[in-house]
This record gives C-alpha cells, structure tokens and sequence, in this order.
C-alpha cells in the first residue's frame, strides 16, 4: 500500500487494522458492502469488456461525495427541466431517460440510472460504488486500453468530502484513497469547505494535478505576507501564478500515446456563494467565462494540443451553455449536478463544432470512457460509454480495500474536528472508539424506502427535518436541498454511517431563529429562483430547499416572487406575512451558530422515536404541491399532489 504525508494522516492510524481480524465491515461481512473478492452479481456477458477505440482514453469520475464503499443511490423521479433545458438530458426521468438513451427496463442499466421499482432492482442487483470496486474496474479498462500510459484518470470533484470518515481526517483519508485509485487531474468544489491551509495540505499530498482556471487570489491576498508564507509552506501551492492571479494551474498538458491532450479545469463558480467563505478568505470563484474563452484560445495557438477537453464542476446545463460559447472544446467532463447520463450531449458552439459534453453520476456509481483516434496532430473520432459500478460484480482491489479496512480502525480522539467552535471539536461520547465503531452503531429500522435525490422533499430529508423541529421546538424547519446522501432500503438497519451520509459537512452546527411569513415565503422564492431560472449560468444546480412543518404549492415556470402560493403549517394553518414563526436549520453559511451539530441532533431523533420494534416511522411527508409541470418529462410518479 502506498503511504501519505505523516504529518497530517499517521498519527490518525492510532490502530493498525487489517482485514478480518479487527471485525470491520467491509471486506468482511455483506451488510454494508460487496465481498471483498468475491463476484456474486452475474450480469451479460462482456459487461465491462471495451477495447479501446483509438489510442488516448479518458476515464472519469466525479461527485463521489467520500463513499469508499458501496452504497444504495436511487436516483431522481424529478428533475425538471425549464426553458431551453425542458425535455433534454439530464431533465429526463425514469421511463422516458430509457427510451432516449435506447435502454430496456429491469436490467442492471435501468436500476443504475433511474428509480425504477428501486427497492427490488436494488435487492437483486446489491449496492453500487466503492472505491475497491471502481479500482478493479479502472485497472481493467487501463489494460484493456493497452496500459495506463494510454489512459487519463479524471475526476470532477466533491472527492474529498461527505462521509464521517472524511470529516474527521479533514479529507486526508479520501487524498489517499485518490492516490491509490490512480486519480491524474481533479477539480474542487466540496473540497475547499476545510480550512485553506487543510486544502493546500491535501493538494500537496494529492500525486495528481488539482487544476482550476475561475479560482483566484484575491489582489488584497495577494499583498499579504501571511498569505504568501502558508503558500511557501506547501511548495508555492495556492499561488501558482502570481501575475495572472491563479491559485491552482489553470489547465495541465498530458501526453499520450504520441497525443497532446489538455484539460482545463473549472473549479465551482458559485463556491464563494453556497459555501462559508471563512473556510477561503483569500480566494474568490465565478464563472469567467471570457477568461475561459481566451485561455482555451491561447492554448490552441501556443501549446497545439491534439484535444482539449474541460473538467468541470459547472453543473450539466451550465456545461452545456459553456460548451456553446466557447470555441475550442472537443469534450467537457462535468459534476456538481449528479446526473447519470449514458450518452453524451452533442453541443455545436458558436463556430460550427460539436463538443461532448457528460456527466458521470455521483457516489461513485458509474465511471465514464472517452475514447479518442488520434492521427498525424488530427482527432479523427471519439467514442463514449458510462459504466454503471456494480459492485458484487467486480472483485475488490486489495490494496484499496486493505487502506480502507486501516482507515476505518483509526481510534477517534481529542484532536478530531468536528465543528467551526472550539467547544465543538469533538465529541466526548465518541472518544476511543474507532471509526468503524461510530459508524456502525445501529439505530433503527427504516419503515420505507429512505432517499434524498429530487428537485423536491425526499424521505431522508423528512428525518432530518423532523429532527430539527423536534430539537428546537420549531413550527418549521428548512434544510439544503443537497444532491448528496445515500439511500436506505425499506426494513434495513439506519446507521449512523447513513446518518453521516446525509449531514457530513464542516458547519453542522443548527440554529433556532424567528422569522415572518414573509421572510419565510422570500426565502423559499430566492432558492427556487436559483433552481428554476431560465438562464442555466443564474442557477446553482442544487434542489429546492427542504421544509418541514409546512405545506406549499409551486409553480417552477412562473419568475421570482410568483412561484409559491398556498403555504400553510401541518395544522392547515396559512403562513401570514406579518406573523412570526419559531424556524429551525442548519449549515449556516454567512455565521456560525453555537447549536448543536446536524448529526447529533438526526441521531438523538431517530434513536428517541424509534418504536418498541426499532422501527423508525414517519407520519407525513411535506411533499409540496406542483402546478404546471404535468407534461413535463422530467417527473413521473410524483408522490405529492399535481395540479
């Protein structure tokens, strides 16, 4: 195996684990993983057999959100699509994202793609992901290219962040799975949501390229002696370019097979938005997308590089609109909106040519492949597949899983990080437990099917909601509507691995505040303003934020101020402008809150309300009311009301 920094990750590894000895999950019993070496899952024949169609490859990954092992992902049964983005990939769902993508139902494809009778398709297919498996199928797909020097390894970022393990190593633990896995060139977003000396740390241990041509320095840091000695410290890292302002390299030159490919990096723009900019005082993000125009510009003149390619972290739609202005992209390879496309969109820009543009899904579900012939400095065709990571199909990598199983042992103690205040860093109930421990403690049975993936409320989302209310004693609670966080099958056990899923993020701390309906009606309007608008660059590519305690109705093609009508609490009351409501939440970007953290607070409510079977049920569902979408084709089988 290989090994990281010791500064930051060996004085972790407080115990030595391995393999079945220390009585780890993974490779070693089935309940939160596939069987480490084992093939169980019996799918066609030649599945993950593709020959190289060319001489470069391109192999990509993205959103993994730190799910080293296998996981239940189910997919969105709504993804709507408005304006130009209405009908078109990714805003298909179920049935009709089959039928545009020439796939069958009740195969492994269409319970990898869609939500399709998921609880039964998931339990004859088994879980999806994990980092042994995706390592077994990347080295296959590297030999079957003719070698890793024929090949790239991209990912598409929100690598290094969303499970517990990553929060308590400060994403160290998913650097080095990064390095094991054979990861060439990444891009961030979740991944700046440390400390920047934390991010700098992990970049210098990362054995890729961290690339990014929209994150800068800003000019006050740059005049900052402090500034310019953390970069010292981490060889010059965040300070690549001191005259054009770029904290990262903006685009690296591989070279392949005799091909000179470049990839340009597009870290996410709204980062300095969406995020506590605490976590990066001295950088700022955007889109800048004439920067990028005039890069990839000087980048054909100067370098003349057989391909050139974006890895992004843009959202699909705002990749797609990128791929039309800007001249000179041959492919795009995005992330952030978590969608699983089995086929390119072929996007013609402003010049006449077309440019790829895909997306690989999210919690290591599928791997992308890109093939490219390449012949006398000319591209003479591409060629793509999006395989879905069945992971009873493929064996684990046993150096992989051997890393995990040691990762896992790590003994939790006074020097983890839980929380931005001090008196929050780590809690006393978890001292001198392993990881393994924490996250395997069972806390009750899940009385349906449990998911988190829509434009609108999902069942994890009504927990974690609930638990606000209960918390706090609020009317309502409000949380962010974020694409990542596992599934739970119906009858399974609810983990606090599966609780960490949902709410592993560097400010959990929750809060308690009065608002007025007015407020409140305002709010929900801005966030679904950011999800709806017409203009693909003014939306952030989340889901609409979650509420719980409150019935709405929403119509997502009216503009700002006019989508959300008929808000009334659980008790049928009608949410009044000028009266106040007790309202709870968390992740507070622009302040700190000294409220306890998410996953406590969603531990102690499912743990307290879990009946004398350990079955955790819930009452209701705030499903909002939808006007105006019925024949939109990306909804189907919509729990709430429709009108």
């Amino acid at each position: 195996m290989s090994t990281i920094d010791r500064r930051t990750f060996l004085k972790l590894m407080g115990l030595s684990a391995t393999a079945c000895g220390t009585g780890l999950l993974s490779a070693c019993n089935n309940s939160n993983g596939a069987m480490a070496g084992a093939e169980t899952v019996k799918l066609a024949d030649g599945f993950y057999d593709l020959p190289m169609k060319g001489n470069v490859r391109i192999l990509h990954t993205t959103d993994v959100h730190g799910q080293l092992q296998p996981v239940y992902f189910r997919e969105p049964n709504v993804n709507l699509g408005i304006g130009d983005a209405f009908g078109r990939p990714p805003h298909l769902v179920g049935n009709k994202l089959l039928q545009a993508m020439n796939l069958k139902p009740d195969t492994a494809e269409s319970y990898a793609y869609t939500y399709l009778d998921f609880e039964n398709a998931a339990l004859k297919y088994g879980r999806m992901g994990g980092f042994p498996q995706i390592k077994t199928l990347l080295d296959r797909l590297r030999k079957q290219a003719g070698g890793r020097h024929n090949t790239i390894t991209l990912d598409g970022g929100d690598l290094w962040q969303g499970s517990g393990t990553a929060l308590w190593t400060r994403g160290v633990d998913m650097v080095e799975a990064s390095n094991i896995l054979g990861v060439d060139v990444m891009v961030g977003h979740w991944e700046f949501t440390y400390k920047e000396n934390e991010v700098l740390s992990n970049v210098a241990m990362f054995k890729g390229d961290f690339i990014g041509q929209n994150v800068r320095v800003k000019e006050s840091s740059l005049m900052d002696d402090n500034y310019l000695k953390m970069t010292e410290t981490f060889d010059g890292r965040g300070l690549y370019d001191e005259d054009a302002g770029y904290a990262f390299q903006p685009y690296v030159i591989k070279e392949i097979n005799g091909a000179k490919i470049c990839i340009v990096g597009q870290a996410f723009p709204r980062t300095g938005n969406a995020n506590p900019p605490e976590f990066f005082p001295d950088w700022s993000f955007g889109l800048r997308e004439d920067d990028m125009i005039e890069l990839v510009k000087a980048i054909r003149a100067e370098e003349k590089p057989d391909a050139v390619v974006l890895l992004s972290h843009n959202g699909m739609d705002v990749d797609i609109k990128m791929a039309e202005r800007v001249p000179g992209l041959n492919a795009v390879f995005g992330g952030h909106t978590h969608d699983g496309i089995p086929e390119p969109i072929k996007v013609k820009n402003v010049e006449g040519h077309t440019c790829w543009v895909t997306n690989a899904g999210s919690n290591g579900k599928f791997v992308g492949v890109m093939d490219f012939d390449i012949k006398d400095g000319k591209l003479n065709g591409m060629h793509y597949r999006m395989l879905p990571v069945i992971s009873d199909a493929l064996p684990a990598d046993k150096e992989m899983q051997a890393f995990i199983n040691q990762m896992r042992g790590t003994v939790y103690d006074e020097n983890i990080v839980e929380s931005r205040l001090k008196e929050m860093f780590y809690n006393k109930s978890r001292v001198g437990k392993t990881f393994d421990e924490i996250l395997g403690e069972k806390l009750a049975i899940a009385d349906r099917l449990l998911y988190r993936r829509g434009n609108f409320m999902g069942t994890w989302d009504q927990i974690l909601c609930n638990a606000l209310r209960e918390e706090y004693g609020a009317d309502i609670a409000m949380s962010a509507g974020v694409r990542w966080g596992t599934t739970t099958l119906k009858g399974d056990w609810i983990t606090m691995e599966d609780v960490m899923t949902q709410c592993a993020l560097t400010y959990g701390e929750t809060y308690v505040t009065e608002m007025t309906g007015h407020d409140l009606l305002n709010i929900l309007e801005q966030v679904a303003d950011n999800l709806f608008d017409p203009d693909p660059y003014l939306q952030s590519g989340g889901d609409m934020v979650r509420v719980g305690g409150m019935d709405y109705t929403i119509n997502p093609s009216k503009p700002l101020y006019e989508r959300i009508t008929d808000a009334r609490l659980d008790n049928g009351h009608l949410i009044e402008a000028d009266a106040k409501y007790k309202v709870a939440g968390w992740a507070q970007v622009n302040r700190t809150p000294d409220g306890p953290l998410m996953w406590d607070v969603v531990r102690n409510y499912i743990v307290k309300n879990r009946g004398k079977d350990n079955v955790l049920k819930l009452a209701k569902i705030n499903h909002p009311k939808l006007i105006g979408v019925a024949n939109n084709p990306g909804i189907a089988d919509y729990p709430g009301e429709m009108g």
